[in-house]
C-alpha cells in the first residue's frame, strides 16, 4: 500500500512483511524534515512496523541542527518501536549522511534491540527483505506505479 500523507516522503507499507519503506522526495530543501520525520515515527508505531527501510540516497545531507535534534527526539524514539530490522540503503559516495547515520547510531547504541543493515540502493534491500517469499514483484511493481 503507497501512503502519502506525509509530504516530503514516498512511503510503502506491506503488512505481510511489517515492513515500511520510505524515500525522500522533497529535493535539496530540509526545512520541513523534523515534522515529516515525526509524522514518520507516529505511522510506524500504528502500523507496528518491524522492518523500516529508509532511501538515504535521495536524502540532502542533513544540517547539523537537523542531525542535532534527530540525536534528541528522533532516535531515542526509534529504538522504542517494535523493530526487527532496520535497512539503510546509502551508496558509499554519501559520505555526509553516511557520518550523520554513523553518529546517530552510536548515540542510541546501547538501546538498540533490532539488526541493523546497509546496502547500497534500496532494490537490493527489497530483494534481501523478500527473499523466501513471492512478495517482490507486486511490491516493486506497486512502488513504481506511485
Amino acid at each position: 500500500m503507497i501512503i502519502s500523507h506525509i509530504p516530503d516522503f514516498s512511503l510503502q507499507y506491506d503488512a505481510a512483511l511489517g515492513l515500511l519503506r520510505l524515500e525522500w522526495i522533497s529535493g535539496e530543501g530540509t526545512k520541513t524534515l523534523r515534522t515529516s520525520a515525526a509524522q514518520l515515527l507516529d505511522l510506524a508505531r500504528q502500523l507496528t512496523v518491524r522492518a523500516l527501510l529508509i532511501d538515504m540516497n535521495s536524502v540532502p545531507n542533513i544540517p547539523v541542527e537537523d542531525e542535532l535534534w534527530l540525536g534528541t527526539h528522533w532516535m531515542p524514539n526509534i529504538v522504542q518501536l517494535p523493530l526487527e530490522h532496520l535497512i539503510l540503503a546509502i551508496d558509499s559516495n554519501r559520505i555526509h549522511n553516511q557520518l550523520a547515520i554513523d553518529a546517530l547510531h552510536d548515540l542510541v547504541q546501547p538501546s538498540i534491540r533490532f539488526e541493523s543493515h546497509y546496502f547500497s540502493d534500496a532494490a537490493s534491500a527489497m530483494h534481501w527483505l523478500t527473499e523466501g517469499t513471492s512478495r517482490l514483484p507486486a511490491l516493486l511493481a506497486e512502488w513504481h506505479a506511485r
